[in-house]
């Protein structure tokens, strides 16, 4: 397995590319893309409507393991849940943004942005706001405030945007999502549930230097890794693994 896969309960690598025009949502159009993307990945079975300008293509998620592209009426999205490899996740994203363009009529005129990202889930029975609010304010001006008498957190989901270039056209966010509310709060009842830290780095569209969708992916993926490895592993996932735990 992949050495983030490790640090998680899931792990997924996905990419989204926005368009300023509505996508294609003719039956034959969806279907033939959907079929191109089948071809190169026959273990794509299981297709969804999910509603009127939403299809699902994916694999059978009991494996923990699986590979999924959706088309909707202003993105096309791609992902692989758990790969076994970044270069299996790299395969299929890269194949579906090849054959994007010759079934949807997708190009870069008409695209807004491309996302590509990581997502690290963490499994957690307890106060997600509180656990990510003690792992990530240690040692902060903010730490008094979570250690104030009797207090308890009922929302804490830190956000970071960053620009990668001087024109802005290249930018990285990190989030974080929390599944905890005040009623489970006040109850002191939590379900079991996941803590997702996402980071993307986004590529807008128009001024950029890539001539095709799967050389800028090339690019974000090889960012977003630099980024990942360097500062949000040891600095977040780390510390908020280590708080999980130790209320485990």
């Amino acid at each position: 397995m992949n050495s983030y896969a490790s640090l998680c309960d899931d792990f997924g690598v996905s990419t989204y590319v926005h368009g300023k025009l509505e996508m294609p949502t003719g039956r034959e159009t969806v279907l033939h893309f959907f079929e191109a993307v089948q071809k190169v990945a026959p273990k794509m079975t299981e297709f969804e409507k999910r509603s009127d300008t939403e299809y699902m293509l994916e694999e059978d998620r009991e494996s923990g393991s699986y590979r999924w592209t959706s088309l909707d009426h202003r993105r096309l999205s791609a992902g692989f849940v758990n790969p076994p490899t970044l270069e299996d996740a790299d395969q299929h994203n890269e194949r579906v943004l090849e054959i994007a363009p010759y079934h949807l009529d997708l190009n870069g005129m008409q695209t807004e942005s491309m996302d590509v990202l990581y997502y690290f889930d963490f499994l957690y029975q307890g106060n997600h706001d509180e656990v990510v609010a003690e792992a990530l304010t240690s040692g902060t001006p903010l730490e008094g405030l979570v250690q104030v008498p009797a207090a308890r957190v009922l929302h804490y989901q830190p956000t970071m945007m960053l620009a990668l270039d001087d024109a802005c056209q290249l930018q990285a966010r990190l989030s974080i999502e929390t599944r905890t509310n005040a009623y489970q709060v006040r109850t002191n009842s939590f379900p079991e549930s996941p803590v997702t830290v996402y980071f993307t780095v986004r590529q807008f569209w128009g001024k950029q230097p890539f001539k095709s969708f799967a050389e800028s992916y090339h690019n974000q993926r090889r960012v977003l890794d630099e980024l990942v490895s360097t500062y949000v592993v040891p600095q977040v996932i780390n510390p908020l693994a280590k708080a999980i735990s130790a209320k485990q």
